[in-house]
């Protein structure tokens, strides 16, 4: 209750004061001050959206849901309604427009990831079978499929006959996913697969692939992936930028498993929350960049 009380204290009178106090000290608004205390990245953007999300002015308030064709004309409206100039802050203009990339960047790739999500996979559409063969070709390229529907998909970690029952939670963009780090990191992808198939550490490479999805897809949806992109995308984020941080967590995780060495793959759950968490613990930190670096 305390909590509450003080978060509302502060954003409707003590952060207004602290504002004013501020402008008349240093001359310059909030997010003049942000861009200018701060260099590019997690923490300059993450304040702005904050700051601009709190603002009573709706100008500003709605620059955080405006498409990338109208943040010229928004800036400026922003520049106007605060009084600042060009000749005085000259690359406000500039860093404010970066911030604005990232954050409805973001709220685009979200869509996105969303769209591809609900996309169920469909064995009737021939870029979907097309897909998902390339995924057997990608990772067992020497054995050949006796047919489509075969206990062969076990191979690489599928449940059953038909992998296409397996990607229900995440659709689409559980394949994706997958075919992206199998094609992008075609020989470290073949080694975490050889990981997955060990006789005693083994797990199902393509069902803890699609948990992968999950995983990423939830921070994504929960906005802790944030700090992330905001450090390593100087702009827009990109689909291609979310698959690159699904094979971070995919070459990551088979590290976690090996090195926990857990007793068998009915603790799965539990790993999974460990390294879960360890994930999120990561994207606290204000530098934090998730990017796949790889031992040379």
């Amino acid at each position: 209750m305390l909590g509450y009380i003080w978060q509302y204290l502060y954003s409707s009178l003590f952060r207004l004061w602290l504002k004013w106090f501020l402008r008349q000290i240093t001359g310059k608004c909030e997010l003049q001050r942000i861009c200018d205390g701060y260099r590019q990245g997690g923490a300059r953007t993450s304040r702005a959206e904050y700051s601009l999300e709190c603002s009573k002015s709706m100008t500003l308030r709605t620059a955080i849901d405006v498409e990338e064709s109208g943040l010229e004309q928004r800036v400026t409206a922003i520049m106007a309604e605060k009084r600042i100039r060009s000749e005085k802050d000259p690359m406000f203009k500039t860093n404010l427009k970066v911030c604005l990339l990232q954050i409805n960047g973001y709220r685009k790739l979200y869509l996105h990831v969303e769209d591809l999500r609900k996309q169920v996979f469909e064995s009737e559409k021939k870029e979907h079978e097309e897909l998902l063969l390339k995924l057997w070709d990608l990772l067992m390229p020497s054995v050949k499929l006796q047919s489509r529907i075969t206990k062969q998909w076990g191979d690489i970690g599928f449940q059953g006959d038909d992998p296409k029952t397996d990607f229900r939670g995440m659709g689409m963009l559980g394949l994706t996913n997958l075919v992206f780090f199998s094609e992008r990191y075609t020989e470290l992808s073949r080694q975490v697969l050889s990981h997955a198939n060990h006789p005693k550490l083994g797990y199902s490479y393509a069902i803890v692939g699609i948990n992968l999805t999950e995983m990423a897809y939830s921070l994504l949806k929960s906005g802790a992936l944030k700090p992330h992109f905001y450090n390593t995308v100087a702009g827009s984020p990109s689909l291609e930028h979310f698959h690159q941080l699904y094979c971070y967590l995919a070459y990551e995780f088979d590290k976690f498993w090996i090195e926990e060495e857990p007793a068998s793959i009915m603790e799965f759950n539990l790993y999974r929350e460990r390294f879960h968490e360890k994930v999120k613990m990561l994207l606290g930190e204000p530098d934090v960049s998730l990017s796949l670096k790889l031992m040379s």
